[in-house]
């Protein structure tokens, strides 16, 4: 059943890293001004950890100031945060935001979060430490594409979605089936979310073409790098409190730079380690957004979307 007209509006926009999802919600939040207010609400899984701001490309305090954001520095590394406590955070915001008068604009590119909050969560057991530190030894000696072999055996759908160096969500997968004695895509498609609560404007940033983008995921890191990050990374890694099992650590860039501090590569060899990293992601993040047929694409570096998108945003909220 389609939502109702008179539904809460929620705005996404959403894309690969580096597209400029950030630059742009914040010129559209400038064009709606107080006609239709809006709060942005991250939708990143690295940016809710507190002294992870370059790496992440975290806005800075200032625009924050400016335009409220929400989930943004609410965990210290050490904690976990899943996919269960961003839906049930986002929808406490969400629902205060709409309280407020104003529309939430969803933006950021962990598109297994977005996907939960429209679709709903599967029923999964809670981690299992003594499961994790088996799989970790396993990976430690085998690898973890070796592991990502061990899943598509098991659940050919879930590996083919998942990369083979995607050690988080591989050690999920497996975590899952041993735990459940079911593959986590069965548990997955018997999930029925409530999308129908909202009325829903979805857009997704296209980059440009491929050749071009790597060039500027590369240009980007080091522009990372010369504002500090290797200088954030050697503070994480100072705490003694943190290790490479710890989600925070494993966000892209924060994990290659982190094998530096720990002498296990040069300089050079965990930037370039980095850089494909980044790509990689951007890859798998365009291979979601492609699936997502209710995505509205939007070209990267196009002249005049805030105000396409504004007029957009101002007709579905009957300004």
């Amino acid at each position: 059943m389609p939502p109702a007209a008179s539904a809460p509006l929620l705005v996404v926009l959403t894309g690969p890293t580096g597209a400029g999802k950030s630059a742009l919600a914040l010129e559209l939040a400038g064009y709606l001004g107080t006609a239709v207010p809006t709060e942005i609400v991250s939708v990143d899984s690295a940016q809710v950890y507190r002294g992870m701001d370059i790496g992440t490309a975290k806005p800075d305090r200032a625009t924050r100031a400016r335009i409220a954001h929400h989930l943004i520095d609410i965990r210290d590394p050490v904690d976990p945060y899943s996919a269960g406590d961003f839906v049930r955070e986002a929808r406490s915001v969400i629902g205060a935001i709409h309280a407020r008068g104003r529309i939430p604009l969803l933006v950021g590119g962990t598109l297994l979060y977005l996907r939960a909050l429209r679709d709903g969560l599967a029923a999964l057991p809670p981690a299992s430490p003594a499961v994790r530190a088996e799989l970790d030894s396993v990976a430690a000696e085998r690898g973890w594409p070796a592991l990502h072999a061990e899943l598509a055996a098991i659940d050919p759908h879930a590996a083919a979605r998942i990369a083979p160096q995607d050690a988080q969500r591989i050690q999920r997968a497996l975590e899952v089936y041993r735990l459940t004695g079911a593959p986590i895509t069965q548990t997955q498609q018997a999930t029925r979310g409530a999308a129908d609560e909202f009325r829903w404007l979805l857009y997704a940033l296209w980059p440009d073409p491929r050749a071009l983008q790597r060039v500027r995921l590369a240009e980007r890191f080091d522009a990372m790098m010369r504002a500090g990050l290797l200088d954030e990374v050697r503070a994480l890694f100072a705490r003694g409190d943190l290790n490479e099992r710890h989600s925070a650590v494993r966000a892209v860039g924060y994990r290659q730079l982190w094998q530096h501090c720990a002498g296990r590569c040069s300089l050079e060899q965990a930037i370039a380690a980095a850089v494909i990293a980044t790509q990689q992601l951007a890859k798998r993040q365009l291979t979601w957004i492609r699936r997502d047929l209710a995505l509205q694409p939007l070209a990267s570096g196009q002249t005049g979307l805030a105000p396409q998108l504004g007029r957009q945003i101002l007709a579905a909220a009957g300004e």
